[in-house]
């Protein structure tokens, strides 16, 4: 425990572009837009920069607007000199390019790296409906798609009700406690001038939606959404007072690597993630103000509470049921809306709002006194657990 690599970091500059619905602007105008905001935020200008990291890279074919512009387009158009650089849809996704680009910094490989998530899926969308992820320009597939796709299981949305049923076989879980998540979120997102649906939604028009893919309904999905966010991450010895710090992280995967495949579908690498992240770190659950959990779908709310220990197994519906996860409850949990109303950031999004709420510049959806914020990204055979602190520079 001394001096772990995560403490050598912090996140100094934050940054993102208009957010919308169909914003129909090019996916590099939102990226400037973002990666420039966030470095002024850092107080650097773009030749400070000698770091950049992107998710999931040029030319992944994950879906129309699910991947913005690559590394070598984004260094030409903001002058980059760079000394070290990474991208690749196998690298540690979802947030793992802010969590690189803290490695990069602690290895002393970059002093301050530019990390950035663009996505224009709204656009890309049109008037019809999103395709699904790994969609993307395929033929001939190979790996876990080749049967999957005989059985019309393409879209995460179908590998996610697995998951929610055997939670509900398990443990009792119901629709209501679906619903709970959904309801609670969008309600968060009524105080938050940027999210794509604020208004109100009640557990009726949660149950009255149409179905997904059983048990999942329509407001248990995240709506896409076009937008670009960037951080800076840069030395802690260079933190401000507005700078958010590394506490622990962990991206740890155990057991079977394939979503389907793992041993218990109550759980998911998030468990494994969030298991470990508490090794690495002195601070406890009871410690934390505030939480912003991976929700493209509802069911995985549910599972990350209990992969953290906020609850155990089985008690995460009651939870937030119970109110507990709203503004002004025992652990206030995506505060911004989530994706599920707030937008489909692909988990930048989510660590955004944590860097607010840790910075007390929420507005009306801020947590009174939130110095410690959980953050677990990814659902299925993908889980990021950051534990970030503001303070004591």
């Amino acid at each position: 425990m001394n001096h772990p690599w995560e403490h050598a970091a912090v996140i100094a500059g934050i940054g993102r572009s208009a957010v919308g619905r169909r914003l129909e602007r090019p996916a590099l105008d939102l990226t400037l837009d973002a990666c420039l905001a966030a470095i002024a935020d850092a107080g650097l200008a773009p030749a400070d920069i000698d770091g950049l990291v992107t998710w999931p890279g040029d030319g992944f074919g994950g879906g129309a607007g699910f991947a913005g512009p690559g590394i070598a387009t984004l260094q030409d158009a903001l002058r980059l000199s760079l000394d070290w650089y990474a991208s690749g849809a196998e690298g540690l996704n979802l947030v793992g390019h802010v969590i690189e680009g803290a490695m990069a910094v602690a290895a002393g490989a970059a002093r301050h790296v530019l990390a950035v998530r663009t996505v224009t899926e709204a656009s890309a969308q049109g008037s019809g409906r999103r395709a699904a992820i790994g969609a993307g320009g395929q033929g001939r597939v190979c790996g876990p798609m080749s049967w999957l796709l005989p059985h019309g299981a393409r879209s995460a949305a179908n590998w996610a009700a697995l998951d929610a049923q055997r939670h509900m076989a398990e443990h009792g879980t119901t629709a209501e406690h679906l619903g709970a998540v959904a309801v609670t979120q969008r309600a968060h997102a009524g105080a938050n001038p940027d999210a794509i649906y604020r208004d109100p939604l009640t557990i009726d028009d949660y149950l009255e939606s149409r179905s997904i893919s059983t048990p999942l309904r329509l407001y248990d999905c995240d709506v896409p959404a076009d937008g670009a966010i960037a951080f800076v991450v840069s030395p802690r010895a260079a933190a401000s007072d507005r700078s958010v710090a590394f506490e622990a992280v962990s991206v740890a995967r155990r057991g079977r690597a394939l979503w389907e495949q793992r041993e218990d579908l109550t759980t998911m690498a998030g468990h494994d993630a969030a298991d470990a992240l508490w090794r690495h770190t002195t601070l406890r659950r009871d410690d934390v103000d505030v939480a912003q959990l991976y929700d493209g779908f509802s069911i995985f709310v549910l599972q990350w509470l209990e992969a953290a220990g906020f609850c155990k197994p089985g008690e995460s519906g009651p939870m937030v049921a119970s109110g507990a996860t709203a503004l002004g409850g025992e652990l206030p949990v995506n505060t911004c809306g989530g994706q599920l109303s707030g937008g489909r950031f692909v988990g930048s999004g989510l660590l955004y709002e944590a860097c607010v709420q840790l910075r007390g510049a929420a507005g009306p959806r801020q947590v009174d006194g939130a110095e410690v914020a959980f953050v677990g990204i990814g659902g299925g055979n993908l889980g990021q657990a950051l534990l970030l602190s503001r303070g004591g520079w």
